[in-house]
């Protein structure tokens, strides 16, 4: 099969490396720049959609998979669906499930998904605003910019004080037309945990779950960012609980986008708290998540490809993709001044890695020297296998310090809850 990987970051390295070890494999071509490719990978630089289909065209592609979700957003599935090739990504109408969170919103109530109660805000309208202002007062609030914010338009705001000056903040142009309408959700208390499920418009099925870590520090302190680590499986949510929470939350979402008219074909990431009263769904992205993705490739154990365009042609196969035993932990490193800046071009260590250490690159280049560098936010991923999720958070921070650049930042407390 010949395939084109769209995105060039940790997660799609991490694609990359499982696309490579598949069977049925004839060419891989991807779209961005990445030191760290596999070697069967064929590097061709194309950014827009439009340049996307082109290079599709060009060398035959049976199967397009689509890492990031801007170029969903922005109706790259819908491009290549018009000149009939397999696109692993939904259309610009039912990507809005992450692209707008109002809509996910609307969505889910229709569904009957456990979500928290929210104001949608219309920043262009006043009384709109006072009304954010006057919910803003009583404090236990989530402001969310309703469009794509690279992760960062979330502000979690216990106290009135701290909602006054997120509201300020996400009002600010920041975030620009990603905060024309705003989000404001009732904050629910538990710990998070990433269900994903692969969807082929009608037919949902259960990957492992994962947890992330958005916080740039210890202990969940700190700026909301990409995700500083993850690991796979969350003990919160076994498989077979994962079974469960796809047919209630996944299954009901997939089905009110098919009586719609934009039935959703790809992959399905529903960001959950499990509160009190039970799991209750934060956000859904439509992509898989990074860094979940790169523990979550790690582990998975069969030939990805008949899974992904399965999916992408509304025909997955029978019973559900295999998975070894285990479990995957990953660590990122992020340059200095993430997330707010980044700071690059400074030279990173190459030492080897163990076998059951993958380096999945994020946010590096060489020079002309061939001497690898930062290069972004998020620099790397040091991606884990073990038998127990502990054994690969260790692993990880054994081969951590001779990677570290300088400035370098990242967690200690990667899946420390869990082990």
């Amino acid at each position: 099969m010949r395939v084109v990987l769209v995105g060039g970051g940790g997660r799609e390295a991490a694609l990359a490396w499982r696309i490579a070890r598949s069977e049925s494999l004839s060419e891989l071509y991807v779209t961005h720049a990445n030191p760290g490719w596999p070697d069967r990978a064929q590097q061709r630089m194309v950014g827009s959609p439009s340049e996307i289909v082109a290079l599709a065209l060009e060398v035959g592609a049976e199967l397009v998979i689509v890492g990031p979700e801007g170029p969903l957003a922005a109706g790259l599935g819908d491009q290549l669906g018009h000149v009939g090739v397999p696109c692993f990504g939904p259309t610009r109408g039912a990507a809005r499930l992450e692209s707008s969170k109002a809509f996910a919103k609307e969505i889910m109530a229709a569904a009957r998904v456990p979500t928290a109660a929210a104001l949608v805000v219309d920043c262009s309208d006043p009384a709109q605003v006072e009304a954010a202002k006057g919910r803003c007062a009583q404090g236990s609030v989530v402001i969310k910019a309703d469009g794509l914010a690279a992760g960062k338009g979330v502000f979690v705001c216990p106290s009135p004080v701290e909602a006054a000056a997120a509201l300020q903040q996400v009002s600010s142009g920041r975030f620009g037309d990603a905060a024309e309408r705003l989000v404001l959700e009732d904050l629910m208390e538990g710990p998070e945990v990433s269900v994903f499920a692969l969807c082929d418009g009608e037919r949902v099925v259960a990957l492992p779950s994962a947890q992330d870590h958005k916080r740039l520090g210890d202990g969940n302190k700190g700026p909301n960012t990409g995700g500083m680590g993850a690991y796979v499986p969350c003990p919160l949510v076994g498989q077979v609980d994962a079974a469960a929470l796809v047919k209630k939350i996944h299954l009901p979402v997939i089905q009110e986008m098919s009586r719609r008219g934009t039935p959703f074909r790809g992959v399905l990431y529903a960001g959950l708290m499990i509160t009190p009263a039970g799991p209750r769904v934060l956000e859904f992205n439509v992509r898989f998540g990074d860094p979940e993705c790169q523990p979550l490739m790690r582990l998975w154990d069969e030939d990805i490809l008949p899974w992904l365009h399965g999916a992408a042609v509304g025909r997955l196969p029978e019973g559900t993709p295999r998975f070894a035993e285990g479990a995957s932990c990953c660590v990122v490193l992020a340059s200095a001044g993430y997330p707010l800046t980044s700071d690059k071009g400074r030279q990173i260590p190459e030492p080897e890695v163990g076998q059951d250490v993958v380096l999945f690159h994020s946010g590096t280049i060489r020079d002309e020297r061939g001497v690898l560098r930062t290069n972004g936010g998020r620099v790397l991923g040091l991606t884990a296998v073990a038998p127990s999720i502990s054994a690969a958070r260790a692993r990880c921070y054994e081969e951590l310090p001779g990677h570290l650049f300088y400035g370098a930042q990242y967690r200690t407390d990667i899946a420390a809850t869990a082990s």
